[in-house]
């Protein structure tokens, strides 16, 4: 056990330097997150490897949907590490979670393409991502906890903003061997094979992590917990059965992590897929803003840590959702006419309506690809949503072929159903030549020209996000730690975590496509994060207790 000294304030202070336990805890989470989010920023080339069976629109909506499959699993994870955590110890858990996820994310850049092994290819990248999320699950809970523990209590935001800061390292980490890659290699051979190296790249990094994380001891709260035989026996049922420490429970859930899985996940990778889908912008440009986006959330982090020590977790985790909240609809907006200018102009020029049979348009969502979307509606809306084209509905008459309208002019599509497959191929690639004539001529652009870009409005509005998601990421560990028992701390924090990251922020992106693709207006998807991060922004305002001079020996 780790030597432990006890201070005038009652906490138990451990005789390693705190700045020893902040940079192994760090380093090995920063790892973890290189490792989710290599996935997340390759969704495009993903969709294209692992899908190809699927249409371009189901295989991109199919991609998203796998990125926050590993989301879903890791409440599960939280559960089991949780669990582990608050019996046997924090190091312990931690230590195995960097292992199970690197070794995941080492085989997905071993795994074979669809072209090679068929159906088999996307099920065993499913199996990885299950891995990956089931072992982020138990990580961050225990990296948060554990330099929370260690550190004195006027210093604890600052601290564990460190702890956030390494979701941004590990963002940037991906971003840049993605980027270097693909300036290396060109885009065609990345797409081809190279996209594996990121994936490949990280044994290096989990050799790293491991050897950080083994010299650590056990945090001295734990320890001192330990010592004296009051560990819990049973973490869940104190945890969730308990109403005043499931009380606590929901109300970590519904006044932070419903904001923070939507404000931070729309903010770093959201952004993305609206400018790659529907503003297309050349994937090198969109690395650059999400990298300087990311650098300078490593300081937001530290700095709003800092201030939270200082006037409190509650004004600036507010400010933070807050801020988010109102800039949603003009910011993307303005992302449009910064990146895009051509394509805001054609929207407001000439709109586009489709005018279709409801009863012939489907979701167009099968991740299975036993579905072929070959009705004339499907494919009228198909071919707009991959030209990143918002467009109005119309009810036609049943059983009218659908048309797209172009301003005044009009485009009919057709109907494909009951033809062979390399028919039905060849019937939607003439739909899609003559509607895509038709946005040509009224404008419309193919892709976003880099001549008109305006690369300093957005990397502001980009600052705007990410000074919003930093304001409520960075105090987060501290005002969760905060918040709960020791005997429970591990079990009872992770729980809400990984729900709010896992089950809204981690399907942010598949579902705000899937709304767009659905509806038509590339700026509706928006939606599902705003009324998450309104619900947070109520809960906390009326009912969040500030912690910030809380003792952690509770």
């Amino acid at each position: 056990m780790a030597e432990i000294a006890v201070e005038s304030s009652g906490e138990a202070k451990p005789a390693t330097p705190l700045r020893t336990v902040v940079a192994a805890s760090a380093a090995g989470t920063a790892f973890e997150w290189y490792d989710f989010f290599v996935f997340g920023s390759l969704a495009q080339v993903i969709s294209k490897t692992f899908f190809s069976g699927l249409n371009d629109t189901a295989g991109y909506i199919a991609a998203l949907a796998l990125f926050g499959t590993g989301f879903a699993f890791r409440p599960l994870g939280a559960l089991v590490f949780g669990r582990l955590g608050d019996r046997v110890g924090r190091k312990g858990a931690f230590l195995f979670t960097v292992v199970l996820m690197g070794g995941a994310t080492f085989c997905i850049g071993l795994l074979p393409t669809y072209a090679q092994a068929g159906i088999i290819a996307p099920a065993l990248l499913i199996l990885m991502r299950i891995l990956q999320g089931f072992a982020l699950g138990g990580e961050y809970g225990g990296a948060a906890i554990y330099v929370a523990e260690h550190a004195p209590q006027g210093r604890r935001g600052q601290s564990t903003s460190w702890v956030q800061t390494s979701a941004a390292f590990g963002l940037t980490g991906a971003l840049g061997v993605i980027l270097v890659t693909r300036l290396i290699l060109g885009n065609e051979a990345f797409d081809a094979w190279g996209w594996r190296i990121p994936f490949l790249v990280s044994a290096g990094l989990l050799a790293i992590s491991i050897w950080m994380r083994l010299k650590l001891s056990e945090s001295p709260a734990f320890a001192k917990l330990k010592a004296d035989g009051e560990q819990s026996k049973a973490p869940f049922k104190e945890a969730f059965v308990h109403w005043p420490n499931l009380k606590i429970v929901l109300l970590a859930l519904f006044a932070l992590m419903c904001a923070q899985g939507a404000v931070w996940y729309t903010t770093f990778f959201y952004s993305q897929t609206f400018m790659e889908k529907f503003l297309k912008v050349p994937p090198e440009t969109i690395n650059g803003l999400m990298a300087a986006g990311v650098i300078v959330s490593a300081v937001g982090y530290v700095f709003f840590g800092w201030l939270s020590d200082r006037i409190g977790r509650k004004p600036v985790l507010l400010f933070g959702m807050t801020l988010m909240l109102v800039a949603y609809f003009p910011g993307f907006h303005m992302l449009t006419q910064t990146l895009n200018p051509a394509l805001a102009e054609a929207v407001e020029r000439t709109p586009v309506v489709v005018v279709a049979d409801p009863a012939e348009c489907s979701l167009q969502f099968d991740p299975v690809g036993k579905t072929a979307f070959t009705s004339s509606c499907d494919i009228a809306k198909s071919v707009l949503a991959n030209a990143g084209v918002s467009y109005t509905n119309r009810v036609a008459p049943a059983g009218t072929l659908a048309q797209v309208r172009i301003g005044p002019d009009v485009v009919a599509s057709a109907d494909a159903r009951g033809l062979a497959p390399a028919d039905a191929k060849a019937r939607k690639a003439e739909v899609e030549g003559w509607i895509k004539t038709g946005l040509a001529q009224a404008g419309y652009p193919a892709k976003a020209d880099p001549a008109r870009m305006n690369l300093l409005g957005a990397f502001g509005v980009m600052l705007l996000f990410v000074t919003a998601a930093t304001a409520l990421y960075g105090p987060l560990a501290a005002a969760l730690v905060e918040l709960f028992p020791t005997k429970i701390r591990y079990t009872a924090m992770s729980l809400p975590y990984h729900i709010g990251t896992g089950w809204v922020g981690g399907f942010v992106p598949f579902t705000a496509f899937a709304i767009v693709a659905a509806v038509g207006d590339i700026y509706s998807g928006l939606w599902f994060p705003a009324v998450f991060t309104a619900i947070s922004v109520v809960v906390a305002l009326f009912f969040l207790p500030e912690t910030r001079h809380r003792s952690l020996d509770d």
